[in-house]
């Protein structure tokens, strides 16, 4: 363990202690009259408005029922902190890690691996989605989805799944997250919401938004809909050096500042049919995103007009839509129980980008007279469908257990269009500057992606006594065709994989219980990486060519943990996992040299060989109603993460897996006054990422938030939070080398120590129920 995880670990210990060891003793004393204590779930039947405005109590991590190892949170348990996305409200859950900018959360890194290794669900299904961010790979092409596109309003809850069950896609190695939105059984009457935030640059952006649920016809109906106005001011410094220590070359000073708005709508019916239940839903996310980068460029760090080497203007239009429409009808039928289930999902993203770049120095004349002018333009158009279907049906056996068994069946495809105008350079003064060609796709820039999969799987589940079994096998069949229409060339590839899983849990007494489970899981080789088209400066400068002869990545798992109820709300649990990853697909450097010239590179995938990961995970919940506090509830949890692979310089840890994560904090309780106020706080443990040509350490800053909440009788809320309220950085230090050679040696190429900041957010937000 690290130096920095065994500070956290020592600095919430006291914490830890203090709050278990009492509230241990006395589960252990109240277990008699716990045993008949209905356990924390989600509601089952619809919550009055003014109950979801007007929160009576502190909520608590809910204990689930089900076999498999399943963490669930409502979103009553975030909402008190004002979460503007889903990203946002994981934050305060175990083991997720994000290497996002400052006051993002884009890329879910579950147990610190990469996006691709979790699978992000909505009501149970995957979503297509190709992230947030410019650029193939930073918008999640790998397969993983971007959950800072989902607001807050529309969760009815979460759920960590730490293992596979057979009736789960089993394309999720470290675990799935499952974002359920609220139904129509979710919500009995309305509310309004209001407010504004106040951004570090003192810009203020609006939030609105209303959700209502009720009887309409046979049925119930629940319709929302919200508007978020999104603001991300950041500065950032980088320092060029020779080496480590060295002489500074050069440093650059920039401003990045992520201006937009998102919309959303969703809506669900459920309504009885010929002897079933029959629910639609649906929900529409529109992202309208600006990101302007403006950087200067000084010599030797010397910050005066006449050190000017460059001046650089970056932005991006971003325009997303996502969408995702289901219907499900369930029914007693064959002897059992039988469900059909259609989806259609869709994301379209259009991103416009331009960069001029002024270059001074050149010459003996410095600043304000420029030397040479560099223009880019370029777009990138990635349209989404995805089609599903499955048929499901349970039945009871003679000898106490349940038979399920399925078939499901998802086509994915995804057109993609990038294009570019010829780079634009001139030298100043120009009298006569030449004006843009015409957009044109670049290589691999125009092509289709096509996968279809069908999985068939079958799933006993039983329970005797104080024991709770389930056992699967999966079998995944998957077809992938790509067509790279720039080069006239299409590529057809397939595989076929059986993936058992087995879980158990066992209640050793009222309030004590023990689980393990185990399942081979897989992840997919991405389009891009299958690609064999060159893209361009798709990595920073550096080019990109794919492999179509890769193979899928699959591990076989194991979760063993411990969950003890303290109260009748609170709770605690210990868990370990182990993965043993077999082809383990990963970028390398290929060493060639990169279409940008010298210092650049062409990069590639492959299948690096095995890994390793393990961890330990916990967390606590709970009131600390033992010592008389019943109004104060506690949160910890913490994760040590590690792993093991090999690669050309020895072992490390996966890529920018972090050492640890960390969430600590309290809510206080004022009944009397109807008010309540909290405080979290959040540190993630440092990154490290080796590849041929280059070696990235990233470090974050210790995030902490706070609010302040007044109810007004029993439907108006009124809520004042501040998040980044430490002014949290992000530190990366590059080490840059231009052969295996020198990387091997240390000679360095350029040593690169990049900080990025941003400062503060506060928000005021009204809840009215009707």
């Amino acid at each position: 363990m690290k130096k920095t995880a065994l500070l956290a670990l020592c600095a919430i210990a006291p914490l830890a202690l203090c709050a278990i060891a009492p509230l241990a003793l006395a589960a252990q004393a109240a277990a008699a009259d716990l045993a008949d204590a209905p356990i924390a779930t989600a509601a089952e039947e619809p919550v009055t408005a003014s109950e979801v405005v007007v929160q009576a109590g502190i909520a608590y991590r809910n204990r689930t029922e089900e076999t498999a190892p399943v963490l669930e949170y409502g979103l009553d348990y975030f909402q008190r902190f004002e979460p503007l996305s889903a990203g946002d409200a994981l934050k305060r859950v175990p083991s997720v890690a994000f290497l996002s900018d400052v006051l993002e959360s884009d890329g879910v890194r579950l147990r610190g691996l990469d996006p691709a290794y979790t699978q992000i669900l909505i009501n149970g299904e995957k979503v297509p989605g190709a992230g947030s961010g410019s650029g193939a790979f930073g918008a999640g092409a790998d397969g993983s989805f971007f959950v800072d596109r989902i607001p807050a309003e529309l969760i009815e809850r979460i759920e960590i799944v730490r293992s596979a069950s057979a009736n789960r896609s089993g394309d999720a190695v470290a675990g799935a997250i499952n974002i359920v939105l609220r139904d129509a059984y979710a919500l009995d009457g309305g509310f309004v919401r209001a407010g504004a935030m106040m951004f570090d640059d003192k810009r203020i952006r609006e939030t609105v938004g209303g959700v209502w649920g009720g009887q309409v016809g046979p049925g119930r109906l629940l319709v929302g809909a919200n508007l978020q106005g999104r603001r991300n001011p950041k500065l950032k410094t980088s320092l060029r050096y020779d080496e480590p220590n060295g002489t500074l070359d050069n440093s650059e000073v920039q401003t990045d500042t992520r201006n937009g708005t998102d919309y959303s709508f969703n809506a669900s019916y459920q309504v009885p049919v010929a002897g079933g239940d029959l629910s639609l839903a649906g929900f529409f996310v529109r992202t309208d995103r600006t990101q302007d980068e403006d950087s200067i460029e000084y010599a030797k760090d010397i910050r005066t007009n006449a050190n000017i080497q460059t001046i650089n203007n970056n932005d991006v239009q971003i325009d997303q839509d996502s969408w995702s429409l289901t219907g499900k009808y369930k029914r007693d039928m064959l002897g059992g129980r039988t469900s059909v289930k259609l989806g259609y999902a869709g994301f379209k993203g259009k991103e416009d980008e331009f960069e001029d770049e002024i270059e001074y120095l050149r010459d003996a004349i410095p600043f304000p007279d420029g030397d040479r002018i560099t223009r880019d333009k370029s777009r990138r158009e990635i349209d989404d469908t995805e089609v599903s279907a499955k048929l499901e049906h349970e039945r009871d056996l003679s000898f106490g257990a349940e038979l399920e068994f399925g078939l499901q069946y998802e086509k994915k495809e995804r057109d993609t269009y990038f294009t570019e105008v010829p780079r634009n350079r001139y030298n100043l003064p120009s009298a006569n500057p030449p004006a843009f060609g015409a957009y044109a796709p670049i290589a691999g820039g125009d092509s289709t992606f096509e996968q279809t999969r069908l999985d068939p799987y079958v799933m006993l589940s039983g329970k005797s006594g104080a024991l709770k079994w389930e056992a699967g096998l999966r079998y995944e069949t998957t077809d992938v065709s790509i067509e790279d229409r720039t080069a006239g060339e299409s590529y057809d590839t397939d595989y076929k994989i059986l993936l058992p899983s087995a879980s158990v849990r066992y209640n050793l007494t009222a309030s004590d219980q023990f689980y393990a489970a185990t399942a081979r899981t897989v992840r997919r080789p991405s389009f891009e990486y299958l690609s064999p088209a060159t893209l361009e400066a798709e990595l920073g400068d550096n080019d990109f060519i794919g492999v179509p002869t890769l193979k899928p990545e699959t591990a076989w798992g194991l979760d063993v943990g411990y969950e003890r109820r303290l109260g009748r709300a609170g709770v605690a649990g210990v868990n370990l996992f182990y993965r043993k990853v077999n082809d383990l697909l990963e970028l390398y450097n290929t060493g060639a040299e990169g279409s940008e010239g010298d210092g650049t590179f062409v990069y590639s995938a492959r299948n690096a060989g095995d890994g390793k990961v393990w961890g330990i995970e916990f967390d606590l919940s709970t009131p600390l109603t033992v010592i008389g506090l019943e109004n104060t509830g506690v949160f910890l949890n913490y994760s040590w993460l590690d792993s093991d692979i090999d690669d050309e310089f020895g072992s490390r840890k996966f890529n920018s897996q972090s050492d640890y994560v960390l969430n600590v904090g309290f809510i206080q309780d004022l009944p009397t006054w109807g008010a309540s106020f909290g405080v979290t706080y959040r540190k993630q443990g440092e990154a490290y990422s080796r590849v041929v040509g280059e070696e990235v350490t990233t470090t974050y800053g210790g995030d902490l938030e706070m609010f302040v909440e007044k109810r007004i009788g029993k439907d108006i809320t009124i809520r004042l939070t501040g998040s980044n309220l430490l002014d949290a950085s992000k530190k990366e230090s590059f080490n840059k080398f231009t052969t295996i050679e020198d990387q091997v040696d240390r000679s360095f190429d350029e040593y690169e120590l990049e900080r990025e900041q941003a400062g503060p957010v506060f928000q005021l937000i009204a809840r009215m129920a009707f």
